[in-house]
C-alpha cells in the first residue's frame, strides 16, 4: 500500500484517512463514498509552487488542471495555496468563478470551444484562452472586438514528442486532435495567422504530451522541442516568446507497478523542466519565459479514495471469484475505458494478510462492469468495506448516472474532520430535468 502519512492502518486495523477512521467515513456517510485529503492536495500544490518560486524566481503560476476533478472546494483550496487553475468548459469555469476563483488567473482551453463558453470566458475576463483551431482564433477576435478588448492567448502546439502512456492518453502524437503540428509546419501557420488579429494578444505556446508519464525525459524533450520552435519563430518572423505552458501528465501511484514517488520527489519533475528550459533558452539566446504547468492528477490523484460496501460474493470454480460492491463504472469508469490498475484494501480489516485473487463487480448491467480484475485481499464478506486507492483523479468527474444510479457524494478530511464537498444525490435529483409532455399523460 502507498504509505503517505495520513494514509494508515490506524489501532483498530481500520484504514485510516487524513485521520479519519474509513469504517467510521462509510458509516456517517454512507457508500459508494469518494473521500479526499486535503493535506495531501495541499502539500503537492505546495510542491509545485515553491518550486517555481526557489527555482525560477516565482516567474511562473501552477495551474491545477480541473478536469481531474472540479467542485467549488477545490476552487477555494486552489486559491488559498495561492496557485492558478485551468478550465476545458463552461461548466468548469463557472464553477471556479462561482466558488469566487480570481479569474485573472484563470486559463481556458479545448479543441473545440463552443461559441459560448468562448464569450463566457471573454465576459469573465480570464486571464488566458489557448487557441486550438484558426475558427476559433476568428470568434475570438470577433467577440474581444465587441467589448473593445484584447484578449492574451496562447496557442497549443503539438510538438512531436510521444509519450510512453496508454494510447487514449497520447495527446502529442502526430495524429491528435489537439494542437497543431510543429513538424508539419502548421504550428508556424497559426502563429502567423494569430499575429493578424487585432483583439488577440499572442503570448506565447502551450504543449501537453500526455499523462500517467515517469519518464522525466519526455517532459525534457518536449520543454527542447518547444524552445526550438520559439526560436525559429522569432528568427523567421520575430515573434518573441513571452510565455510557455508545458502542461502536466506526472505519473502517480495505483499499484506497485508504478513507482512509489514521495510528494517532494515530484519536485525533481519540475526541476529538470525548469533546467531545460533555462539551458535552452541560454543556448538560443531567448529571454526565459514566464513558465505555467499543469498538474492535475498528481495534485489530487493519491488524494482520493472510495469507500464502497461489499455486496454479493460469487465464485465460478476454476475461473475467479467476484465480489460485487455498490458502485461501479458509473463511479469509476477507469477500468472499462482504459483497463487501469488499482490497489484495493479491506478497510475494516486493514491488516489482515491477503489470502486470495478477487474481481471487483459493479453493479451496473453490464458485463464489463468491473472495478477491476486482480485484488489480492483477505477473504471477503457481505458488509466488508472495500477501499479502492489512488482514485482522485477522474473517477468524479467521469461519473455517470448509469442504470439511473446516484453519483456518489465526495468528503473532504482533514486531522480527522470530515465534511462534505459534494452532496449526495437524490432519486430526485435524477428526474427533476425530464419532462412528460402532456400527450403521454
Amino acid at each position: 500500500m502507498n504509505t503517505r502519512e495520513t494514509l494508515k492502518i490506524n489501532e483498530k486495523g481500520h484504514l485510516e484517512i487524513g485521520g479519519a477512521d474509513a469504517c467510521e467515513l462509510a458509516h456517517r456517510f454512507g457508500t459508494p463514498l469518494y473521500v479526499f485529503d486535503e493535506r495531501q492536495i495541499r502539500d503537492m500544490m505546495g510542491i509545485y509552487r515553491d518550486t517555481i518560486e526557489e527555482e525560477y524566481g516565482g516567474r511562473g503560476l501552477v495551474l491545477y488542471a480541473s478536469k481531474a476533478f472540479s467542485c467549488e472546494a477545490m476552487y477555494a483550496i486552489a486559491k488559498s495555496e495561492r496557485i492558478g487553475v485551468d478550465v476545458v468548459s463552461g461548466g468548469e469555469l463557472f464553477t471556479a468563478l462561482k466558488a469566487g476563483f480570481p479569474a485573472k488567473n484563470i486559463c481556458m482551453h479545448g479543441n473545440n470551444k463552443l461559441p459560448y463558453e468562448i464569450v463566457e470566458a471573454l465576459d469573465a475576463h480570464v486571464g488566458r484562452i489557448v487557441i486550438d483551431a484558426f475558427s476559433e482564433a476568428d470568434i475570438l477576435d470577433e467577440e474581444a472586438e465587441r467589448r473593445g478588448l484584447i484578449q492574451d492567448v496562447l496557442i497549443r502546439i503539438n510538438p512531436g514528442v510521444e509519450a510512453h502512456t496508454h494510447a487514449y492518453v497520447q495527446t502529442a502524437t502526430p495524429d491528435s486532435k489537439f494542437g497543431f503540428s510543429v513538424a508539419s509546419g502548421a504550428a508556424e501557420e497559426i502563429v502567423r495567422y494569430v499575429l493578424t488579429k487585432r483583439h488577440l494578444h499572442l503570448r506565447g505556446f502551450h504543449c501537453h504530451i500526455g499523462s500517467q508519464i515517469f519518464e522525466e525525459q519526455s517532459f525534457v524533450l518536449a520543454a527542447k522541442k518547444c524552445i526550438k520552435f520559439m526560436s525559429e519563430m522569432k528568427t523567421r518572423i520575430s515573434f518573441e516568446t513571452e510565455e510557455l505552458d508545458l502542461g502536466g501528465g506526472f505519473g502517480i501511484w495505483y499499484t506497485d507497478e508504478d513507482p512509489k514517488i514521495p510528494a517532494l520527489g515530484y519536485r525533481r519533475y519540475l526541476s529538470a523542466l525548469i533546467a531545460a528550459v533555462k539551458a535552452g533558452c541560454k543556448e538560443y539566446g531567448l529571454t526565459e519565459p514566464f513558465l505555467y504547468l499543469e498538474p492535475g492528477r498528481s495534485i489530487v490523484g493519491e488524494a482520493g479514495v472510495t469507500l464502497y460496501t461489499v455486496g454479493a460474493i460469487k465464485e465460478i470454480p476454476g475461473v475467479r471469484k467476484y465480489l460485487a460492491v455498490d458502485g461501479g463504472m458509473f463511479d469509476n469508469p477507469r477500468f472499462c475505458l482504459y483497463g487501469s490498475k488499482y490497489t484495493a484494501v479491506l478497510a475494516n480489516r486493514a491488516n489482515e494478510k491477503p489470502e486470495e485473487v478477487v474481481a471487483v463487480a459493479g453493479k451496473c448491467c453490464e458485463s464489463g462492469d468491473l472495478i477491476g480484475t486482480n485484488f489480492n485481499l483477505p477473504k471477503a464478506k457481505t458488509g466488508d468495506i472495500l477501499a479502492i486507492l489512488s482514485t482522485g483523479a477522474y473517477n468524479f468527474s467521469m461519473a455517470s448516472n448509469y442504470n439511473r444510479n446516484l453519483i456518489p457524494p465526495a468528503v473532504l478530511v482533514k486531522d480527522g474532520e470530515a465534511d462534505y464537498i459534494v452532496r449526495p444525490q437524490t432519486y430526485e435529483d435524477i428526474v427533476c430535468r425530464d419532462v412528460l409532455p402532456d400527450r403521454l399523460k
